[in-house]
């Protein structure tokens, strides 16, 4: 594989190989590749549980803002080689994985610092939402706690 930098996104309504996002990183000259696994968890809300989230997104503006996301890690940190993010769309059930990421670079340190970084930053600027399904049939749209509007909204 080329050690040329490489930034992809892929939204996709089918199972998230893990594998593939690791190799879409790999590189001779990297001695790190830091991953994230962001999986639907069975939560209790208001006495309802959750057996599932929907995801949509806004695709064309999703692009446009990983690749400014990518710019910015870049930015940080100069070392990073590879980024590649997964992210789901439609229906994911509890367990199964909802985002998969890894960033790859030549020491743990910037791999590590970036996909936390990444992570954080796609929740706050990617326009993914989702809705939570319950077990009583009840859905409910969800804002990610880290979008700069979320706070606002609260006070």
């Amino acid at each position: 594989m080329s050690d040329e930098r490489r930034d992809i996104l892929k939204l996709s309504r089918d199972w998230l190989p893990v594998q593939d996002v690791v190799d879409a990183v790999s590189s001779a000259s990297c001695g790190s590749i830091s991953v994230f696994i962001g999986t639907t968890r069975e939560d209790e809300v208001d006495g309802r549980k959750v057996v599932g989230l929907e995801y949509e997104a806004y695709e064309l503006m999703a692009q446009s803002e990983f690749i400014k996301l990518c710019g910015d890690i870049r930015e940080r940190w100069p070392t990073v080689t590879h980024i590649c993010v997964h992210h789901r769309l439609g229906w994911v059930m509890v367990g199964e994985a909802s985002v998969v990421m890894a960033i790859s670079s030549p020491h743990r340190h910037d791999s590590q610092q970036a996909i936390n970084h990444c992570i954080s930053q796609l929740k706050a600027n990617v326009p993914i939402w989702k809705k939570e399904v319950y077990d009583t049939q009840e859905a409910s749209w969800k804002e990610n706690s880290e979008c700069p509007w979320a706070a606002v909204a609260e006070g």
